[in-house]
């Protein structure tokens, strides 16, 4: 098996909650769609972001309900400081929740977190020694 993930599946109690926060507050675009059931969303060359209703998803992947948010943090990895306050300002104005406010860390880099509608964590990242080569491959 390669090491690849293509498609990221979050179970999210309303799809209808879900794309108004990421496509129509944060203007990710659509790819595909079944109203009510799962919206696709491009997310970055080759990966989908799907939002998925929770019931549907449990039920094919044979899961029981959580009774939280699942820990899981989906990271968004900018190019300065600058870029982390502005992204979690936008997140905040599409209805996100920001659940901790933008710090240097100790590895030297400067991260901040929000919730969308269903409590899953994002992590906003500044790492100075972060890099990705034109064939893909990532520098940390």
């Amino acid at each position: 098996m390669q090491p690849r993930v293509d498609f990221i599946s979050l179970g999210v109690r309303s799809v209808e909650a879900s794309r108004a926060f990421y496509v129509d507050g944060l203007g990710w675009p659509v790819h595909r769609e079944v109203p009510g059931e799962v919206v696709f969303i491009q997310a970055n060359h080759g990966l989908i972001l799907s939002l998925w209703d929770a019931g549907q998803m449990q039920a094919e992947a044979g899961v029981d309900a959580p009774g939280t948010v699942p820990c899981i943090t989906l990271s968004h990895n900018v190019g300065g400081t600058g870029d982390v306050d502005r992204v979690l300002a936008e997140a905040a104005a599409a209805g996100a929740t920001i659940t901790g406010e933008p710090v240097t860390q100790p590895w030297g880099g400067y991260t901040g977190y929000f919730a969308d509608p269903d409590g899953f964590r994002w992590e906003v990242a500044y790492n100075p020694t972060w890099a990705v080569a034109d064939d893909g491959m990532v520098t940390v």
